[in-house]
C-alpha cells in the first residue's frame, strides 16, 4: 500500500474549503473503479489553519486511474490555490497499520 501526506496553511473562507473537500471525497466514493481502493482523509490541525490530507491506495493502477479523472485535476488546482502555492507533500510506502481504515 502506498500513501501521501499533504500539508499547508489555509485561513480563507471555510465554506469554500469544505465544499472542495466534500466534492472530492464524494467523487472518489462515487467512482466505481476507485472507490474502496483509494481512501482520502482531510483534517484541520488544532491551530485552525494547518490542513492535513492523507491519501492511500492499493496499486499504481488505482493511482493512475484517479489522476486521469477531471475531478482530480480540479481538486489538485484547488488545493494549490488554498495553499497559496505548492503544498508540502510526502509520499510513503505503508509497512504496518491497524485493521480497518
Amino acid at each position: 500500500m502506498r500513501g501521501i501526506t499533504i500539508t499547508y496553511k489555509y485561513s480563507g473562507p471555510e465554506e469554500d474549503w469544505r465544499n472542495a473537500m466534500e466534492s472530492f471525497i464524494s467523487a472518489i466514493d462515487n467512482d466505481s473503479e476507485i472507490a474502496g481502493k483509494f481512501t482520502y482523509q482531510v483534517s484541520v490541525a488544532d491551530d485552525g489553519e494547518t490542513r492535513i490530507h492523507w491519501g492511500r491506495w492499493d496499486s499504481q493502477d488505482t493511482l493512475k486511474a484517479l489522476q486521469s479523472r477531471d475531478y482530480f485535476s480540479a481538486f489538485a488546482a484547488k488545493v494549490k490555490q488554498f495553499a497559496g502555492g505548492q503544498p508540502q507533500t510526502t509520499g510513503a510506502d505503508i509497512h504496518f497499520k491497524t485493521q480497518g481504515w
